[in-house]
């Protein structure tokens, strides 16, 4: 039997990390669609196309599967924010909305699913805990770069924290109604209170 070369390698890797991308991306969706109770591994690798035993080679476990499903997506949706304003800071009714915009949809469905998951699932509950910290901060710092803010100022850090618990709550309420014509009221007036609070 040949040698395994560098060639025969890369083909390999990226089927790889393709099966790992559709099974992250299944895992988010099924949490979405069917919460914490109705998204076992089996579902999720039906979902991605791969068998279990696939699903398995590439997160140990059910908790692996989905803290790294969700951090996934975060970085995902991180990396799009940054994208719309590729120059850093940039007008602040554009950024509050795209800010908010993080709150809505199947992603944060998906982490608010997680959430709920961790307040019963011991196991679950430090890895939630440390990821949802690190995505915060992460969160916290883009917003404090697109906003312009100088968190040496006194009271900008809560304003901005501020910012991003108020677009937590109105994700929230979305969850249930389209919420879209009052949260586009509330992000106006956020605005405004923001270029006072910032200067």
């Amino acid at each position: 039997m040949g040698a395994v070369t560098a060639v025969d390698r890369h083909p390999k890797q990226d089927r790889s990390r393709a099966t790992r991308q559709r099974l992250l991306e299944a895992a988010v969706a099924c949490l979405a669609e069917h919460g914490w109770a109705g998204s076992t591994v089996t579902v999720v690798a039906e979902r991605a196309g791969v068998s279990r035993g696939a699903a398995q080679h590439h997160f140990r476990t059910r908790e692996d599967l989905f803290t790294a499903a969700v951090e996934y997506v975060a970085e995902q949706r991180s990396a799009a924010l940054r994208a719309l304003f590729p120059d850093g800071a940039a007008a602040r009714p554009a950024v509050v909305a795209a800010l908010v915009d993080l709150y809505t949809g199947p992603l944060f469905r998906a982490a608010l699913h997680l959430w709920v998951a961790a307040g019963d699932e011991e196991q679950l509950r430090p890895r939630v805990t440390e990821l949802e910290a690190r995505i915060g901060r992460e969160t916290h710092r883009a917003a404090v770069d697109l906003l312009g803010a100088d968190e040496s100022r006194p009271g900008v850090r809560e304003t901005v924290q501020g910012l991003l618990d108020m677009a937590r709550g109105l994700g929230l309420a979305n969850l249930l109604t389209d919420d879209t014509p009052r949260r586009d009221r509330v992000v106006a007036q956020w605005t405004v209170l923001l270029d006072e609070a910032l200067g």
